[in-house]
């Protein structure tokens, strides 16, 4: 990809559904840094069923700031990234959750990076910030914590909790957000995915990174097991989703379901070793690689786990 064109237009899109709070606490500062690029706009694509935010996002509007709203009623985060890729002006679209908080700079450093690597996507370093001292079970199972690496690295594939796109590349390929992942989670792995396979880059940032504030009701033993599960079969999911031919797709549900079996014995004997030896972070981390193997399996036989419906 060339680089952006003086006066091209930014546009930071930032997805949200019920979350008032987060949203009065993250605009402010999206603003800010948005302020300092010429050409960008902050977009709030509102994804409850009422437009529940409309008038938060009309306060700042109403104050001359540059930031749009936009009401997608259709239930699920991917009819809600699908339209923040419509309503886009520009080539250059940056998600950030409404649960997210960007540091210092998070959005010229993105864009410096997208500029100097002429890449289609740079994802960027996301950081769990805990609103209160979570139970020392989940902190030594790093739960929370995301892989990193340094600026520069070449990802396979990305979420959009952090993450660039050069909508040229998007565009030219036909890319959307597929909407058989829209109440399970995995839209955007596959999306990205897709990216790569299509030939464009996904360039990691380390210094762009945006802090995401992990409320007391996730940090608790059943919502993080939950989400291993749900990490498992929307892993299984993506790997299968473009599969056509009938024999391929067998061998890949076989392929998963072995590797998931494989997770769900080794994560056992490794948690049960925590247990014998009392180190608890060898026991939680036993238990969320036993439990993402469990829902590998499932995804490998056809099982969907729905965890966004609503």
């Amino acid at each position: 990809m060339t680089a952006r064109a003086a006066g091209d237009v930014v546009t930071v899109g930032i997805l949200t559904f019920r979350r008032p709070e987060g949203l009065r606490e993250s605009l402010p500062r999206l603003l800010e840094q948005v302020r300092q690029v010429p050409g960008a706009e902050l977009l709030v694509i509102d994804n409850d069923d009422l437009p529940s935010a409309q008038g938060i996002v009309a306060e700042r509007a109403a104050a001359g700031d540059p930031v749009r709203y936009v009401h997608e009623p259709d239930p699920g985060i991917v009819s809600a990234r699908n339209r923040a890729l419509d309503e886009a002006r520009g080539d250059v679209l940056v998600f950030i959750d409404d649960d997210e908080l960007p540091s210092p700079a998070w959005l010229t450093t993105m864009l410096a990076t997208h500029e100097r690597y002429g890449c289609a996507a740079v994802a960027g370093a996301v950081v769990a910030q805990f609103e209160s001292e979570p139970d020392r079970w989940i902190t030594a199972g790093k739960f929370f914590e995301r892989k990193r690496y340094p600026t520069g690295t070449r990802v396979p594939a990305a979420g959009t909790g952090n993450l660039l796109l050069d909508l040229r590349a998007v565009r030219a390929w036909g890319l959307r957000f597929d909407q058989a992942f829209r109440f399970t989670g995995g839209s955007d792995t596959a999306f990205t995915s897709e990216l790569v396979a299509r030939g464009g880059e996904i360039v990691f940032c380390d210094e762009a990174s945006v802090v995401d504030v992990v409320p007391v009701e996730r940090a608790t033993r059943s919502w993080v097991l939950q989400r291993a599960f749900r990490n498992g079969n929307a892993r299984a999911r993506v790997h299968l989703v473009g599969v056509r031919s009938r024999g391929a797709a067998l061998q890949g549900r076989v392929t998963l379901a072995a590797q998931g079996a494989a997770r769900v014995a080794g994560g056992a004997v490794r948690s049960l070793g925590g247990i014998a030896t009392l180190d608890t972070g060898l026991r939680a981390q036993g238990a969320r690689t036993a439990v993402r193997g469990a829902g590998m399996v499932a995804g490998a036989v056809g099982g969907v786990y729905q965890e966004y419906r609503r």
